[in-house]
């Protein structure tokens, strides 16, 4: 690969966060939950709102690389630690698009849904160009490959139980917060965890040929 090449990726992996910042944000309007992945931050943010939404995700995402530490010990390789400062760039892209995204009417459920499919749709084209970029993973997904190796287990199982579990602590941690109510999870969360992979295939489709053949030349 040429430095060349290897540039055009990196950009296009910061192209990717703030794509999916902006997403998240879409979504976290749409104020019925956000993906499985910003569940636990989302809970966070909304109790202990002296830190915004987004650097409350760059602190859970922070927890993740420590995990991906504590799980790889020897095999960790230190290029896994641009996670943090790329982990800061999508906590300001999140609270950048909460703030464009302040002006887009949401007093109406129709008008909720929709911020959840469009945040879900921005979302999915982050995560593809993320993909296609090849080059670092988020946090999350970097956790989940840890996690994934050590146990000898598919990426794939790993991927679903742990956004199961996150889902459950976001649930566990509101209801503590929150007097037994349900706050920063609910449908949305649903639907984003559900069609956010469609909508990841739907733009592999597209985009996928286009883009890395801009990369190669």
């Amino acid at each position: 690969m040429t430095k060349k090449e290897t540039l055009k990726r990196y950009v296009l992996f910061i192209l990717c966060l703030f794509f999916m910042g902006m997403g998240v944000a879409l979504t976290k309007h749409g104020e019925l939950g956000v993906s499985p992945i910003s569940s636990v931050a989302n809970v966070l943010s909304i109790k202990f709102t002296v830190l915004s939404f987004g650097t409350w995700l760059t602190v859970t995402n922070c927890l993740l690389l420590l995990g991906q530490v504590i799980l790889l010990r020897r095999r960790f390789k230190l290029r896994q630690l641009l996670q943090i400062p790329l982990s800061f760039l999508f906590g300001y892209f999140t609270d950048l698009g909460l703030y464009l995204a302040g002006f887009i009417p949401n007093d109406s459920y129709i008008a909720q849904l929709l911020l959840v499919i469009g945040g879900v749709l921005v979302l999915g084209f982050g995560i593809t160009l993320g993909v296609i970029a090849d080059v670092i993973l988020n946090s999350g997904e970097a956790f989940v490959k840890a996690l994934a190796d050590v146990l000898h287990k598919e990426f794939s199982n790993v991927k679903i139980a742990f956004d199961v579990s996150w889902v459950a602590l976001s649930v566990v941690l509101s209801l503590l917060f929150f007097d037994g109510s349900l706050v920063g999870t609910r449908e949305g969360t649903v639907i984003s965890a559900v069609c956010t992979g469609f909508a990841v295939k739907l733009w592999l489709r597209l985009l996928k040929n286009p883009i890395t053949e801009f990369l190669k030349n």
